[in-house]
């Protein structure tokens, strides 16, 4: 199994070496050369079997030689061994057809952990065996640096380093990435917003001189591996309601787009997915787009539901890639207008093929809070703003086929919004009940690229080999 690049000027890879590299020296994101299919009848045999045997079953042709099989299976079992709930992503029913697939019983309360927890255990398993040191850094808009913190946490021989953008994320959120004691973890408050810490991080990732100095890896959704982790839930969910031998749909509340692209590759690999629905909040570039047919950003809006506050959305990368019959240069030539005007348009056909594949909602910051308010009322149902988002697109996407709403986030991860919008404060799990007494440690920056390198070189010990 070989991943190439969206922008087609990299070389090939293997899996181990997609996953500890990131981003693709071309500046683009590793896809896989070709998507394996599972049979009806794999498909079909994953019924009643454990979370982890799913996770086998679905990412084991995408991972070739890099660990045996007996390696993998335990490298699974030890991620997900922390997780709150037996079924690790269990399904609840809302209304008649709909159904939402809560993907916050991890560590860290987000869908992040789903993948974050399974790459800390395949990464740390990879650098223990070829005895290398990395430095992992990664961008936030709220969960994923948490997620991060969380699985690389003491390790070894991992640096970790997490902008995210100061005052814009929930005090929860924060908190998870600030209070970790360990010493190789970093927590950096960046003035601007999240579309500037991902552009400081790919920024770093194209100066080839110091990413290779450093050993700089990336757990952003920019990663493979991060993609593939989250295809699994696709197949537990659509399993449990029927599939192979009915079609499911999937709303996902987005604004990177790794979660929903992990939808595309499920439904290429078989699994029978009838519709995938991009839901946005106010900050709706992804829906525009496939409205409009241009992509073009705007100022960010900071909303209730932060992780969504991205006008760049990294991962859409791969289905533009999809779209434009893998034509690498013809992607390449969409970022480069889009890094210097801030937009580009997307050609006729390709607009088509992404409206074949993706349908797309909206929903506004006083919709996001009725819909809290609607479905606590209705069902008894705490929803995080972002799993508020997604139900309210899904709701006018719902059919005779079964639908199922990705809840991204425990609501206790957003404790303002939510009793603003129901009177309820969610409280954390008891693990966490702590939080708000520990210590926090963190640094704050200024969107400058130098002083950031110079803040890693310092922190890594690496500052003495200039």
């Amino acid at each position: 199994m070989h991943y190439i690049s969206t922008r087609g000027a990299a070389p090939a890879l293997e899996f181990e070496a997609t996953m500890l590299t990131g981003l693709a020296r071309d500046g683009g994101l590793y896809v896989p050369e070709r998507v394996p299919a599972m049979t009806e009848a794999a498909i079909a045999a994953l019924a009643g079997q454990p979370y982890e045997e799913v996770a086998f079953r679905v990412m084991r042709p995408f991972i070739g030689g890099a660990f045996t099989d007996d390696e993998f299976r335990t490298l699974i079992s030890s991620a997900y061994a922390d997780f709150g709930h037996a079924a690790r992503a269990p399904l609840k029913q809302l209304s008649s057809g709909h159904f939402l697939l809560e993907l916050f019983h991890g560590p860290t309360l987000a869908f992040k952990d789903f993948a974050m927890q399974l790459i800390g255990q395949l990464f740390q398993a990879s650098l223990k065996r070829s005895d290398e040191r990395v430095t992992i850094i990664g961008a936030t808009s709220g969960d994923t640096g948490s997620a991060a913190i969380e699985a690389f946490r003491g390790l070894d021989n991992v640096d970790v380093f997490i902008l995210f953008p100061h005052g814009r994320v929930s005090e929860v959120q924060r908190r998870q990435m600030t209070t970790p004691a360990d010493r190789n973890v970093h927590a950096l408050a960046v003035e601007g917003d999240f579309d500037i810490c991902q552009a400081l991080v790919k920024d770093m990732f194209n100066d080839f001189a110091f990413r290779d100095r450093v050993g700089l890896a990336g757990v952003n959704s920019i990663n493979w591996a991060r993609v593939l982790a989250q295809v699994v839930y696709y197949f537990t969910a659509a399993v449990a309601l029927g599939a192979p031998h009915r079609s499911v749909a999937f709303t996902v509340p987005t604004g990177n787009f790794g979660d929903i692209f992990a939808g595309h590759i499920a439904r290429a690999m078989g699994l029978p997915i009838a519709k995938l629905v991009i839901a946005t909040n106010q900050n709706d570039i992804l829906h525009r787009c496939l409205t409009t047919g241009v992509y073009q950003t705007e100022a960010v809006l900071p909303s209730i539901s932060p992780s969504m506050d991205i006008q760049v959305s990294s991962n859409f990368e791969r289905a533009l890639f999809e779209a434009y019959g893998r034509d690498g240069r013809a992607v390449a030539q969409l970022m480069d207008e889009l890094r210097s005007t801030g937009r580009f348009a997307v050609s006729q056909g390709a607009i088509e093929a992404l409206r074949e594949t993706y349908a797309s909602g909206r929903v506004s910051e006083a919709e996001t809070a009725a819909i809290i308010t609607r479905t606590y009322r209705k069902t008894g149902e705490l929803l995080c703003p972002h799993s508020a988002v997604g139900v309210g697109v899904a709701e006018a996407h719902l059919g005779t086929i079964p639908m199922v709403t990705l809840a991204t986030a425990h609501p206790a991860k957003f404790p303002d919004a939510v009793e603003a919008a129901t009177g309820i404060r969610p409280g954390l799990p008891a693990r966490m009940a702590d939080m708000f007494d520990r210590p926090e440690r963190l640094t704050r920056l200024a969107n400058d690229r130098a002083a950031l390198q110079a803040l890693i070189l310092q922190r890594t010990g690496l500052e003495a080999d200039a």
